[in-house]
């Protein structure tokens, strides 16, 4: 067998054995991200839609509901004008905040005082509702970045990836 003969078999021997682990790989790779987006540098990384006890709209229970979202990487995100929404139309938007590798920031949907780590809605009404809602983050384009659904789950506590759509 000629050199370019043998050049070519192994091309194509390669090239399938490339193909059938590709195949193998991909739905373990792919699993819990949602198929139209890649993997995402800032996630929802978990929500608390039911603040723990009663529900009597003081400040101290609105800041008990919130959603954390995470920066995995190591490089620092600018989220100035991104947006966190609900179903309902709730909005909260960042201003001049920047969050920092490998960090996560939780969003209150109380008042207080905004610091790196924990930043306030300033409502005055819980923002999620208890039995079912999305938690959209849109980057300062309007693009999906990452988005959390849930519906009558016990304990109101949604860790990011379980109802990711």
């Amino acid at each position: 067998m000629s050199v370019p003969a043998i050049a070519r078999r192994l091309t194509a021997a390669a090239a399938v054995a490339t193909a059938v682990v590709g195949g193998l790989a991909l739905p373990a790779a792919a699993a819990g991200q949602h198929p139209s987006r890649p993997h995402n540098d800032v996630v929802i990384s978990g929500v608390q839609y039911d603040s723990p006890g009663r529900d009597d709209n003081s400040n101290r229970s609105l800041n008990k509901e919130y959603v954390d979202i995470t920066n995995t990487t190591r490089r620092t995100v600018n989220l100035d004008h991104w947006t966190l929404t609900g179903r309902d139309g709730h909005r909260y938007t960042f201003r001049h905040f920047r969050l920092e590798g490998r960090t996560t920031v939780r969003v209150h949907t109380g008042q207080g005082r905004d610091s790196a780590r924990d930043v306030y809605q300033d409502r005055r009404n819980y923002a999620w509702d208890n039995h079912r809602d999305t938690a959209t983050l849109r980057n300062d384009h309007a693009r999906v970045v990452d988005e959390v659904s849930w519906g009558q789950h016990r304990g109101g506590h949604h860790n990011g990836g379980i109802g990711r759509r």
